[in-house]
């Protein structure tokens, strides 16, 4: 007899002999006699004082992660990383942020909608943070949502983001991201890969950065530029870690494209550790 049709039956006994007590009537019933006795012999004891253990509560999530997907409200990235993190069982919330016009082109081109998505979702963390102040705040953005993520990084108090993680970011390269790196408490992660030469190489030459840069090239393609003029500055910078695309990312599924980074092997190799509150401490 499996779990469940005991369970079913412990509840059927126990409702029995509760209408019972609860009506002050005898088992005087034949049929509630043979109820008791049939569920009974199928159980082999009478659960007089069982009850149905309530369902077990899940654990309180360790964090948020905030999913900021490209342009054209493709969520190919949210739901990535949140079927990998169930995947991974790790103790974290993914939300998807919606910042789409719902076009390709306008997402990439209207910098300024971007920056007025980036205000609303510091709202959104800022709101997060006052609610569960113990809980950690990541932002894992791609391409053209990059500039959300830098956005509202910038405008909440500093420190209340853990971690900012980019994916083939569109913004340009020479973008300021010293106010972002503020707003983090262990910094920015930015994975990015010359073989971008589509999206990031002949489509930024053409409409330009997510920024609105012209002539230049995406961070998603060959790095950031470290714009370190003060002590300061070197503080903030050394908590940016930029990561090239390379063999080993390769290898976990990443061909080094545009849409490479939300490869479910190489979400689990190397953005789950990122996310991990465990891999943070240790680190």
């Amino acid at each position: 007899m499996t779990a469940d049709r005991t369970v079913q039956i412990n509840a059927l006994i126990s409702q029995l002999v509760r209408d019972a007590i609860i009506r002050r009537s005898s088992l005087s019933s034949p049929l509630k006699i043979a109820g008791l006795v049939v569920c009974i012999g199928l159980t082999g004891r009478l659960a007089r004082g069982d009850q149905l253990q309530p369902p077990a509560q899940a654990p309180d999530p360790a964090g948020v992660v905030f999913a900021i997907n490209g342009s054209g409200n493709l969520q190919f990235t949210s739901t990535a990383l949140e079927k990998a993190v169930a995947d991974a069982c790790l103790p974290m919330t993914v939300v998807t942020v919606d910042w789409s016009q719902g076009s390709v082109v306008a997402d990439h081109t209207d910098w300024q909608h971007a920056q007025e998505q980036g205000c609303r979702l510091a709202e959104r963390i800022a709101a997060y943070h006052q609610a569960h102040p113990s809980q950690a705040i990541y932002l894992v953005a791609h391409s053209a949502g990059s500039g959300v993520a830098l956005t509202a990084a910038a405008a909440v108090p500093p420190g209340s983001v853990n971690r900012i993680i980019l994916l083939a970011p569109s913004v340009s390269t020479d973008y300021d991201l010293r106010p972002a790196l503020r707003g983090t408490r262990d910094g920015m992660d930015v994975f990015y890969s010359r073989r971008d030469v589509f999206s990031l190489g002949f489509g930024v030459s053409f409409v330009g950065t997510s920024d609105g840069g012209q002539g230049c090239q995406a961070a998603g393609r060959v790095g950031f530029q470290i714009q370190s003029e003060t002590a300061e500055d070197d503080v903030l910078f050394a908590k940016l870690r930029q990561h090239p695309w390379d063999r080993c990312q390769a290898r976990a599924g990443n061909p080094g494209f545009h849409s490479g980074a939300r490869r479910p092997r190489f979400l689990q190799g190397f953005i789950l550790p990122l996310l991990d509150p465990g891999h943070l401490a240790a680190n």
